[in-house]
């Protein structure tokens, strides 16, 4: 069946000239992996804002692990890692506000890869904090990479480790990733918004964790109730408006698709590829 859906997406693909690289599918029962390259690229490539679901999910391990609360304010979780705030709401936010984008900043705040990021500074935890909000925290929903940079932060204040060495233990490791690199800001730590480099018959394993409960091949990645709490509060992984499946899109089309009632998980690299029509053609 895996093929044959492959086959079905590469076929779209090249009907309607999307510049898909490369395509994976993963049987949610087996938790097998198949996969078709389209084009020749490097193994591992820039998964852009699909890094955010891995994110979320370390989030979800320190809540698990009981060292994390949701309702904290990062304000006092990242007290002596910034220099001052510019407007006295910041100390309102939440981990759950940074989580849903609702942190009051303006739309696409450090966007690192569309902007010249020699404008944010060498500190960028810091030129996050000093700016100005736009609304009230926990008011309106607006799309920042500055969230999930702060959220990167928030784990490695917490793990006392980086990001991606915390997720090496407690995920790639554990679902037998190959290769992983993540961007760093210039004072060294993780973007955690972006910048995640992986192989894509990798990145459609984080699926399988959530479309089986938290588990992976038996194992406990995280926990069920972190899973309910992540899809309920659409923390990154969202409805995609076709059928029973949700997932998280990255810049240019990268895609990380889940669909329950195929117990199927989908993901793809390419570049300018227009995900919510591939999967629509493709009738997932």
């Amino acid at each position: 069946m895996m093929n044959d859906i492959l086959k079905q997406l590469a076929a779209c693909s090249e009907e309607n000239n999307y510049s898909v690289y490369r395509i994976a599918a993963l049987d949610g029962d087996t938790e097998e992996t198949t996969q078709i390259d389209l084009r020749q690229m490097n193994a591992c490539m820039n998964s852009y804002s699909v890094a955010k679901a891995y994110t979320m999910t370390a989030i979800g391990m320190l809540v698990d692990d009981g060292v994390l609360d949701l309702e904290e304010k990062i304000t006092d979780i990242l007290d002596g890692e910034y220099t001052a705030v510019g407007d006295e709401r910041w100390h309102q936010v939440t981990v759950d506000m940074t989580l849903t984008h609702k942190i009051g900043l303006p739309k696409n705040f450090l966007d690192i890869d569309a902007k010249d990021s020699l404008g944010f500074g060498t500190d960028y935890l810091s030129y996050t904090f000093g700016q100005q909000m736009e609304c009230d925290p926990g008011t309106e929903y607006v799309y920042t990479d500055a969230a999930y940079y702060i959220l990167a932060r928030i784990v490695e204040r917490r793990a006392g480790e980086s990001l991606d060495n915390f997720l090496w233990k407690r995920l790639f490791a554990p679902l037998a990733f190959r290769e992983v690199a993540w961007s760093h800001c210039p004072m060294g730590h993780v973007l955690g918004a972006t910048g995640l480099y992986i192989r894509t018959d990798d990145m459609v394993k984080l699926g399988a964790v959530y479309m089986n409960g938290g588990k992976w091949k038996g194992q406990s990645i995280v926990s069920e109730q972190w899973v309910k709490t992540a899809l309920e509060r659409r923390y990154e992984l969202k409805p995609t408006g076709f059928g029973s499946s949700y997932g998280k899109g990255g810049m240019l089309g990268q895609m990380l698709l889940i669909v329950p009632d195929k117990r199927l998980v989908v993901g793809w690299h390419g570049c300018g590829v227009k995900a919510e029509e591939l999967t629509k053609l493709a009738s997932l």
